[in-house]
C-alpha cells in the first residue's frame, strides 16, 4: 500500500540529496544545527561536544550491521530509556521497522559509489494519522570520539543514532526527549491503538483466572505483530527495597521480545514466559529464570535453542509471567488493528476524526467544557455519534492529543488530561445532546498522549464526548473508533434542526419529544411454531423509525428511544408491532399515544392513553423534552 507522507519542515529528501551530489558537498541541516540549541534547553553540556559524522568515527560505517536486532540498541547519556525500548520493539518487526527507515538499502553507505553519499538520511513517523518525513544530516554528538547517546554494539552501525537524532529534530531538541512513555513511540513509529494496563489495580500473580486472561490476551498482541513494553514505577513512600527486585530497575523501561508458552521436559505441562530487554544493554533479572539459573534444566536443550536462551549480559532476559506481574507495574499494549479485507484475520471497520477542544464565549459555540465534575459545561464539548449493528459488539475507541514537546523550551510541553464518555441516546439521534442521558461506559481520565478504551456494547445509538479533565483547556484531539461492522460515526455539529423558508411555511418544530418503547407482552401468535419475530415502527407526523428484531419471543424487550422534533404536537405517535415474515411481514398490534393535558413545558415522564387495534400490553413512555429546546432557543 503506498503511503501518504508529509514532509516536515517543507524538506524534501530526493531534491536535497540531489542538490549535495550535484554541488559535491555535504549536507548540513539548518533546521536542525550542530549546536547546543538542538541538544539543550535546560542543562548544560556535560562536557567538549563534538559533531561528527560517522565516516570520522570509523572506517566503514553501515546502517546496518549483520542486519537489524533489538540487541543493536544501547542508551546514552539521555533518559530515555523508553524511546530506546520501543527501537528494540521496532527491530523484531521487519515491515514496520522498513516504513520508519524508507529505501535503507538505498540510503546506505555504497563503498562502490562513494559519490552518492550526501550525509543526508531521512525517516518516518506517524503523527495524527499521518506519515511524517523528518529530514536530517549525519553529524551526530560526540564526547571523547564516542556517540553521546543512542549507539550500538558495533562501532560500524549507526541506524539507531540517526533514528534518535530524527525523533528529537521532530521534538525540537535532545533534552526534550528526557522522560516519557515507550507507548507513544510505538503508536508514532507504526500507528497502532495504544492500552495502558495498570499492573497494580489487579493482582493478576494471585487471580489464576485474570492471570491467564492477561498471558493470553498479550501472546495473542504479539503473536499479530503488536509491540508491548512494560515498566516500574513506585508509588510515592513505597517501602520496596531495591535488594527485592533481583536486578530489575525502578523508574525504568524495558521491551517485551518475546511472550511464549514453554514445553516442560517429561510433562504435558506448559509454563506462561515474558523475554525482555533492558535498552541499557546490561543489567539483568537474576531471579527464577535468569539466564544462569537451574530452572533452565525443567527445559529441554532442543525447546531452550528454539526459545534462543543464551547466557550473554546483553541485557536480556526471561521471567516467567507470574514474576512479571509481581514486580511490573505498567503495560503498554500497542495494537495493530487489520482493516484490510483482504484478510483471513479479523477485520475491523475504522473511523479517523479530527477534533479540538477550543473556548468561546457562547456556551453554543464553546467546546471546551471539561469532564462530568462540571455538569454545566460538559455538554458543550464536541460529541460524535455512531452505530451499533449487530446484537452486541466489540468497541475500540482511542483518543490522542498531540505531542507536547516541541513547547518544552517554551517551559510549557505538558499533556493535557484527556478522557471520554460514552452515552446511548435514541436511535435516530441527529442533534448535539442539551441534558443527561444514560451513560454507557466511560475511559479513564489521564495525562498521557492516548486513551484507549475496549467495550462491548449493545444494538443501538451511541454518541461519544471526549474532554479534558478541567474546562477551558484548548488542544487538538484524534478520535479513532473501530467496531465489527460499519458504525457511520461522524460528529453532530447543529444544536437543533436549522430553520429554512419551508420551515416557516410549514411550521418550524414546536417541542423535542422523546418516545421511549420500554417493551410489550401477550402478543398473538404468529408462527407455526408458536412464536413470532416482532418488531416496532414508530410514527410520528411524516417520519418513522423501525427498531430491530426480536427473534423467537412474544413479550419483546424493546427498550428503544427515538426523538422528534414536532411542528404538531396534537399529532399523535402511532406505535405499530410487526412479525417479520420472508414473504410478506404480519400486524401485530398499535398503540396511538395522545398527550395528556398535563403543563408539557415541565419536564417529566407521562403515562400516556393507548388504543389497542389488537389484544397485547406495550408498555410506552412519552418524555417532553421541551426544556431542552427552550434551552437551545435562548440563544437564537
Amino acid at each position: 500500500m503506498v503511503l501518504s507522507v508529509k514532509s516536515y519542515k517543507d524538506q524534501q529528501y530526493s531534491a536535497l540529496k540531489g542538490e549535495c551530489i550535484q554541488h559535491h558537498r555535504l549536507f548540513e541541516d539548518p533546521h536542525f544545527p550542530a549546536t547546543n540549541e538542538s541538544l539543550f534547553y535546560t542543562k548544560s553540556p556535560p562536557g567538549e561536544i563534538e559533531w561528527r559524522r560517522p565516516q570520522e568515527l570509523c572506517e566503514s560505517p553501515r546502517l546496518f550491521v549483520d542486519g537489524i536486532s533489538s540487541h543493536d540498541l544501547k542508551q546514552g547519556e539521555l533518559g530515555n530509556c523508553w524511546f530506546v525500548a520501543a527501537c528494540s520493539c521496532l527491530a523484531l518487526r521487519d515491515g514496520l521497522w522498513q516504513k520508519v527507515i524508507p529505501d535503507w538499502k538505498k540510503q546506505d553507505w555504497d563503498s562502490k559509489n562513494p559519490n552518492n553519499y550526501a550525509g543526508i538520511f531521512h525517516f518516518r513517523f506517524w503523527r495524527f494519522a499521518e506519515w511524517i518525513d523528518v529530514v536530517i544530516d549525519d553529524r551526530l554528538p560526540t564526547m571523547n570520539e564516542k556517540l553521546l547517546f543512542c549507539h550500538s554494539n558495533s562501532k560500524e552501525e549507526f541506524w539507531n543514532a540517526l533514528l534518535e537524532k530524527a525523533y528529537a529534530k521532530l521534538a525540537g531538541c535532545y533534552e526534550a526527549l528526557d522522560g516519557g512513555n515507550a507507548g507513544d513511540a510505538i503508536v508514532d513509529f507504526t500507528g497502532s491503538v495504544a492500552e495502558t494496563i495498570d499492573l497494580l489495580k489487579v493482582n493478576y500473580a494471585k487471580d489464576s483466572v485474570r492471570n491467564v486472561k492477561l498471558f493470553e490476551k498479550l501472546l495473542k498482541v504479539y503473536n499479530r505483530g503488536g509491540l508491548i513494553s512494560c515498566s516500574i514505577h513506585l508509588r510515592p513512600n513505597s517501602n520496596v527495597e531495591v535488594s527485592k527486585m533481583l536486578g530489575l530497575e525502578t523508574d525504568h523501561s524495558y521491551s517485551v521480545t518475546k511472550v511464549q508458552k514453554v514445553q516442560l521436559s517429561n510433562t504435558a505441562d506448559k509454563l506462561f514466559m515474558i523475554k525482555m530487554r533492558n535498552p541499557w544493554g546490561s543489567g539483568e533479572w537474576f531471579g527464577p529464570w535468569s539466564d544462569n539459573s537451574k530452572e533452565w534444566q525443567k527445559v529441554s536443550k532442543t525447546e531452550r535453542e528454539k526459545m534462543g536462551v543464551v547466557v550473554e549480559h546483553d541485557g536480556e532476559f526471561w521471567m516467567t509471567f507470574n514474576d512479571w506481574c509481581k514486580h511490573m507495574t505498567n503495560a503498554i499494549v500497542c495494537r495493530l488493528i487489520n482493516t484490510s479485507f483482504l484478510s483471513f484475520r479479523k477485520t475491523w471497520d475504522e473511523v479517523i476524526l479530527r477534533g479540538a477542544w477550543t473556548r468561546h464565549e457562547d456556551p453554543l459555540l464553546n467546546r471546551a467544557g471539561g469532564c462530568t465534575n462540571y455538569l454545566e459545561t460538559f455538554l458543550q464539548n464536541p460529541q460524535y455519534v455512531f452505530d451499533v449493528t449487530k446484537e452486541e459488539d466489540e468497541v475500540l475507541i482511542s483518543l490522542q492529543q498531540r505531542d507536547q514537546r516541541i513547547h518544552r523550551k517554551e517551559g510549557k510541553g505538558e499533556n493535557l488530561t484527556i478522557g471520554f464518555n460514552i452515552f446511548k441516546v435514541e436511535l435516530n439521534r441527529e442533534y448535539r445532546l442539551h441534558s443527561p442521558y444514560q451513560k454507557a461506559s466511560e475511559s479513564i481520565y489521564s495525562p498521557t498522549r492516548s486513551v484507549f478504551l475496549r467495550n462491548d456494547l449493545k444494538k443501538g445509538r451511541y454518541v461519544i464526548i471526549p474532554s479534558t479533565l478541567d474546562p477551558n483547556m484548548e488542544g487538538d484531539f484524534l478520535l479513532r473508533v473501530y467496531t465489527d461492522t460499519a458504525s457511520g460515526c461522524r460528529e453532530m455539529t447543529l444544536d437543533k434542526p436549522q430553520v429554512t423558508y419551508w420551515n416557516i411555511i410549514f411550521r418550524y418544530p414546536r417541542i423535542v419529544t422523546q418516545v421511549h418503547l420500554h417493551n410489550a407482552t401477550n402478543l398473538q401468535k404468529q408462527d407455526s411454531s408458536g412464536g413470532a419475530d416482532p418488531y416496532a415502527v414508530i410514527k410520528c407526523e411524516f417520519r418513522r423509525i423501525r427498531t430491530a428484531i426480536f427473534e423467537d419471543t412474544l413479550n419483546p424487550q424493546f427498550d428503544t428511544k427515538v426523538i422528534f422534533y414536532r411542528r404538531n404536537p396534537k399529532l399523535p405517535i402511532v406505535i405499530q408491532i410487526w412479525n417479520s415474515n420472508t414473504l410478506c411481514d404480519k400486524f401485530m398490534g398499535e398503540v396511538t399515544l395522545e398527550e395528556s393535558q398535563d403543563d408539557p413545558s415541565r419536564q417529566q415522564i407521562l403515562q400516556l392513553q393507548k388504543k389497542d387495534r389488537r389484544e397485547a400490553d406495550i408498555k410506552v413512555y412519552l418524555k417532553v423534552l421541551s426544556s431542552q429546546m427552550q434551552a437551545i432557543e435562548e440563544y437564537d
